[in-house]
């Protein structure tokens, strides 16, 4: 197994002796690296204070509430593992800080508010036996309110307190309703996708081919929206890589009609191609730019691709170096593969959930933290393939991100100071909608 990992064979050291060296060194061996360590996994709680989501959590008029697990510092260490392996490829490169968990909330200017979470779609409810998080961050999600519970003028919190969390559950996922529960112990997706006992934060199939030892010139072609694959191909383009976003033409990126600095601080220096996905050609330049892709990033469930013509694996078949990116709520394997999620419902989904020392109240953690946890270790993962060369498919879901940071061993120690959400200034306008259509399909043998 270890050989069939991209960084095996390499011996790593990693300087330092705080909690970021330790997940950094953490990361890095998951990726089949021999790595020399001498850090202890000491320090988390000032890792969650200095990253902004700790400020982020707990009640509007309380004290922030310092979150549960290791989330912070093993971003913290995934960054700095990146910026380890992107120099010892040749590309030294600055990465932002673990005040990437916050940058969104800082931009718009969110608070805490439990127990809700910052932007106010995500809500933590009581059922009749286990917390439970339903998230309505689509304007269909609120519509389908009755037909879930079964009644035509719900009181939200009344229903739910009599239900159990399975029915609910059950419920949820035959509409399509992005809803967790927290959980007591592994359950059935867990079990098929083998992260029992250990959650690992991807699961990676392929192979290497002839190792690079540096890292190449990178195409990426970006399919994903919102902020965790967009994150992921950020970090791409601040190590070097070329990155063109594909958006259908009609069903653009939903962060466009966001905060226009935080589209801009994920995609300047970017290029845009949009397509019409509704017609042959469409399909067929989606297709032409999916195989000229070095790396391919995409953020939608196995079929919703499919129904496009395109397969992960079959484009994998048919390549010798490419490496795709696949970031889902639960995963692209196991009887929960096409059930919906957002950064809220599956942080809950995998045991992340606060609770003020004072009121005893749960207290979502952060602004979406499964997102930027996860397009960060997307990041560190296609790099680490692109250096090892050959196919490789990394499956990554939004809740194991997660899951993989809790119960792990270590003294959090004190959190000092909280900070406040910070984020950088964008280096640039991003690309409008479609602005490199002509010129990328053109260059790249597409079909207009």
């Amino acid at each position: 197994m270890r050989g069939l990992l991209p960084l095996a064979g390499m011996r790593l050291r990693v300087p330092g002796t705080g909690a970021a060296a330790w997940h950094a060194a953490r990361m890095l061996g998951g990726l089949g690296a021999s790595v020399v360590c001498e850090a202890e996994n000491q320090g988390s709680a000032a890792d969650w204070a200095a990253s902004g989501v700790m400020a982020l959590t707990g009640t509007r008029d309380g004290d922030p509430v310092l979150p549960p697990g290791q989330a912070a510092s093993a971003v913290r260490g995934a960054l700095l593992a990146l910026e380890s392996l992107c120099a010892l490829a040749g590309r030294p490169v600055a990465l932002p800080g673990v005040g990437v968990l916050s940058e969104r909330a800082a931009i718009m200017g969110l608070r805490r508010d439990a127990p809700r979470a910052p932007r106010g779609a995500f809500q933590v409810l009581r059922a009749a036996d286990s917390w439970v998080g339903l998230n309505l961050a689509r304007p269909s999600d609120e519509e389908l309110l009755p037909a879930w519970l079964e009644d035509a003028d719900p009181v939200l919190e009344e229903v739910v307190a009599r239900r159990t969390a399975s029915e609910l559950a059950e419920r949820a996922r035959l509409l399509g309703l992005p809803f967790a529960v927290l959980p007591s112990g592994p359950d059935e997706q867990l079990i098929a996708r083998g992260q029992v006992p250990e959650v690992r934060p991807f699961v990676l199939t392929g192979g290497p081919g002839t190792r690079h030892g540096f890292l190449p010139p990178t195409l990426v072609v970006d399919l994903s929206a919102l902020w965790a694959g967009p994150l992921c191909g950020h970090l791409l383009t601040l190590a070097g890589a070329r990155v063109v976003k594909v958006e259908s033409l009609s069903r653009p990126d939903g962060a466009r009609s966001g905060e226009r600095e935080f589209y801009d601080l994920l995609h300047a220096g970017q290029e845009s191609v949009a397509l019409d996905f509704g017609s042959p050609e469409g399909r067929a330049s989606l297709a032409r730019l999916v195989e000229a892709a070095d790396v391919v990033i995409e953020g939608s469930r196995p079929r919703a691709l499919r129904q496009l013509g395109i397969d992960a694996d079959e484009v994998l078949a048919r390549a010798r170096d490419k490496v795709w990116i696949s970031i889902t709520a639960y995963g692209r394997t196991g009887p929960w593969a096409n059930v919906p999620g957002f950064g809220d419902d599956a942080a809950l989904a995998a045991g992340l959930l606060a609770f003020d020392p004072v009121t005893g109240g749960p207290s979502p953690v952060g602004d979406a933290i499964a997102d930027p946890v996860t397009g960060v270790n997307a990041a560190l993962v296609a790099v680490a393939c692109r250096m090892a060369g050959g196919t490789w498919l990394a499956d990554l879901a939004l809740r194991e991100q997660i899951a993989a940071t809790l119960e792990l061993p270590g003294e959090p120690g004190s959190p000092g100071e909280v900070a406040a959400p910070v984020a950088r200034t964008p280096a640039g306008r991003a690309p409008e909608l479609g602005a490199d259509t002509g010129r990328v399909l053109a260059e790249l043998g597409a079909r207009c």
